[in-house]
């Protein structure tokens, strides 16, 4: 939970980073971004006056500095109409057109475009009330239109960055979570070891005591099973040897565990091949994610129902299917049913599930999902693992 409170605040600590840093990127640029629109326009006033000047001036006139002026822009794209809306000249307009008609319609449209957004200067040619005029249109510079979009791609970089940073901690935090799993079971079966041993000491003694006691037999079975127990946990801290194993053998043995343990209103029906089918398995944690599916469709059916067991083969693989008689599950909890810590029973740890998962999915690469769910109804539990061997 400690941990899990500090990924939480970590996250929000680095959502609520980026928050502020792409604000005030996007306010200290749109700021820089209209100043030198503000900067530009002036330009293209005092480049519109030198047009002006140089369209009205004389044979004697000295046109030096408007000349000056005028070719010193070198930046801004700008395009001068006359009266009738025909291109004057124009400057800093990238054409690839082919033919030199296409250039001049190019670059006709494109005056029109800028004139008809209202980015243009329009100056009077002459003093009198009939005087013609030009209309000197631009548009925004390279440099401009680059700082316009830096914003949006520090955005994208602090996002990225946000996004790989989660991504880590939730990587630390699983690879931390599979430790804990890992030493907890290796833990479990080492503190299960030494008094398992000494029962298997007192059932030998009882059976040399009393070798026609059928009661001492059950207790070296029960004994036999922590055992089994024992050993399963010892395997989850390490991978897992898996080997050709019937499947068909699995089922009958999860099926006699379950009739022996569970009260004569459960009903316990396996649908199996008439042939073995074999497929690589760790067959003593395979029968445990069977067991756990079992023992989870007795709790939801309170102790009365029938338990579906179904095998087949599917393609390349195995298919098995739990299907129970319960309660069902509530489609807003399917998506969790396997995630650690998550359970509806008032006394469960919500691990079984979660084992189980990572047994199919982790040591035998193959798939576990639930199927289908009906609350009142039931729920399926469905299996897919290992490439199929059919032996007859």
């Amino acid at each position: 939970m400690q941990w899990t409170d500090r990924i939480r605040q970590v996250k929000i600590l680095l959502v609520m980073a980026a928050v502020v840093i792409a604000v005030v990127s996007l306010i200290v640029s749109d700021a820089l971004v209209k100043d030198l629109a503000k900067e530009e326009h002036g330009k293209m006033e005092v480049w519109a006056e030198a047009m002006r000047s140089l369209s009205m001036a004389d044979e004697t006139a000295d046109l030096n500095l408007v000349l000056k002026v005028i070719n010193e822009n070198n930046t801004i794209p700008v395009i001068v109409l006359d009266s009738k809306g025909n291109v004057q000249t124009y400057r800093n307009i990238g054409i690839n057109a082919k033919t030199e008609a296409d250039s001049a319609a190019t670059v006709s449209a494109m005056g029109h475009r800028l004139y008809d957004a209202g980015r243009y200067i329009k100056i009077a040619i002459g003093d009198t009330a009939k005087a013609e005029y030009i209309s000197v249109c631009y548009d925004d510079s390279v440099m401009l239109k680059r700082l316009s979009t830096y914003p949006y791609v520090q955005l994208g970089v602090v996002l990225l960055f946000v996004v790989v940073a989660i991504f880590a901690l939730l990587t630390s935090k699983k690879a931390e979570q599979n430790k804990v799993w890992v030493g907890l079971s290796k833990e479990t079966a080492h503190q299960l070891g030494t008094p398992i041993s000494s029962l298997m000491a007192w059932i030998e003694i009882l059976k040399e005591t009393y070798p026609a006691d059928g009661l001492v037999q059950d207790m070296g079975k029960d004994v036999q099973r922590l055992q089994l127990i024992a050993e399963r946990f010892s395997k989850i801290g390490s991978k897992p040897e898996v080997s050709p194993k019937s499947l068909n053998l699995v089922l009958d043995h999860v099926v006699e565990y379950m009739d022996r343990r569970t009260s004569s209103r459960v009903k316990m029906i396996c649908n199996c091949p008439p042939h073995d089918v074999i497929v690589n398995i760790n067959a003593s944690l395979f029968e445990w994610v069977i067991e756990n599916l079992c023992k989870n469709a007795v709790d939801a059916m309170e102790g009365s129902g029938t338990i579906t067991l179904t095998m087949y083969g599917d393609g390349g693989g195995a298919v098995i299917e739990v299907a129970d008689t319960g309660k069902g599950i509530r489609k807003k909890d399917i998506r969790n049913v396997f995630r650690p810590g998550f359970t509806t029973k008032k006394r469960g740890w919500g691990l079984g599930l979660s084992l189980a998962k990572r047994i199919v999915e982790e040591y035998h690469r193959g798939r576990i999902y639930v199927k289908s769910s009906e609350v009142g109804l039931g729920t399926t539990f469905r299996i897919e693992v290992g490439k199929l061997r059919v032996k007859n």
